[in-house]
């Protein structure tokens, strides 16, 4: 079984790593994900050999994949930090993410390429100490690795949103929620590996089987949804391209002091907004943007972010979808929308999915859509 299910996770690490790098116009986050399959695909294979035990037959394969732990963390950082971002360019500073990674095989030198075939076997039998305070140190090294990527990566989601809120008036096809359970999910195996090894090898609690195992299979899983998850990923600038560099970065209120907008320009520039939302509603686009309403209005995607946050005091997102929902209750009230279905009023009235809509919907009002329609007809009656 166990056989099984390390073939799959191999076959899948390469083929996934396969469609990434084959995709039309593969993105910077693409072209990371395939990296990653790619380590992901030789960490299995390498450990694959060792549990059937060719390292004892082939010695000098053994602690080529022991630093790999190491990357995964890195990788996990790099593929949110670009999604968020694709326009940035990779440069030295990110490659030092890998240092550790790459001080362990520099460590590990004179065992990989200097020790004999039967002194490599000793160590690996425990039969010398030529290494044993640096596994233990590995041991540690990997579970803070591991932890403190996850943390970094969840912490990154949090600024991601901010930067799809400030800029877009929807979430479909752009939101990583896929990737926070799949962070939440990872950082979980870490904890669960961390406290299986201080039972085994602090408590010395023997579990009667390999724990390695529980890491592998659980990577296995984590590979499948990953790698399908990324494939899926479409970027923020997908469906805007030209886009990159009209993001506007969430700001502090205190800082747009500094940003030259005069307040009588602001006050102008407010009222414009609000006469363009009333009477060209351009919120009924679905896939409206920041940069689309700010060519409207003829202004700087700055200028109108400030606008929004100052005298609405709600980021973009907010701003816009407060409108549509408003639009809706105008729609689902009238007797000549009533064949009509809840979920077909709401995408007349600017949203693009059921769930967007309903959750939308429940922020603002604190009601469901079904509730409202319900006691809006008992108001009727």
């Amino acid at each position: 079984m166990l056989n099984t299910v390390f073939i799959i996770g191999i076959f899948l690490c390469f083929f996934l790593q396969f469609l990434l790098m084959s995709k039309k116009e593969a993105s910077t986050t693409d072209k990371i994900l395939a990296v990653w399959m790619f380590v992901f695909g030789l960490h299995l294979f390498s450990y694959y050999l060792h549990y059937l035990g060719y390292w004892e037959v082939y010695p000098h394969l053994s602690g080529l994949h022991h630093p790999f732990p190491l990357l995964h963390g890195p990788f996990l950082y790099l593929y949110v930090l670009f999604s968020i971002r694709s326009d940035q360019r990779f440069n030295w500073q990110n490659y030092l993410h890998f240092a550790p990674a790459a001080l362990f095989y520099i460590y590990m030198i004179p065992f990989l390429f200097f020790y004999s075939a039967e002194r490599k076997l000793m160590v690996n039998r425990g039969l010398v100490d030529d290494y044993a305070v640096f596994i233990q140190f590995s041991l540690v090294a990997f579970i803070i690795s591991g932890i403190s990527y996850t943390t970094l990566s969840y912490r990154l989601l949090g600024k991601y949103r901010d930067l799809t809120e400030q800029n877009f008036a929807y979430r479909e096809s752009i939101d990583l929620n896929w990737l926070r359970t799949f962070i939440w999910g990872l950082g979980l195996t870490f904890i669960i590996v961390t406290v299986v090894i201080l039972l085994d090898n602090g408590l010395g609690l023997d579990f009667g089987f390999n724990t390695d195992l529980i890491f592998f299979v659980l990577l296995i899983a984590f590979i499948l949804y990953l790698g399908y998850s990324g494939i899926r990923h479409r970027n923020i600038f997908s469906d805007h391209p030209g886009m990159e560099h009209r993001i506007v970065e969430p700001r502090p209120a205190g800082e747009y002091n500094r940003s030259g907008l005069k307040a009588e320009d602001a006050d102008r520039i407010h009222k414009e907004l609000l006469e363009l939302m009333k009477t060209g509603k351009p919120y009924l686009e679905p896939k409206l943007t920041l940069s689309m309403l700010a060519d409207e209005l003829k202004l700087s995607p700055n200028h109108l972010s400030q606008v929004i946050n100052q005298y609405e005091e709600k980021n973009f997102f907010d701003f816009v979808n407060a409108y549509r929902i408003e639009e809706f209750k105008k729609r689902a009230l009238d007797p000549l929308n009533s064949n009509y279905s809840i979920l077909a009023i709401a995408l007349d009235s600017g949203f693009n999915s059921k769930s967007s809509f309903n959750q939308v919907f429940k922020k603002v009002t604190g009601k469901t859509p079904s509730r409202f329609m319900t006691e809006s007809a008992e108001r009727v009656v």
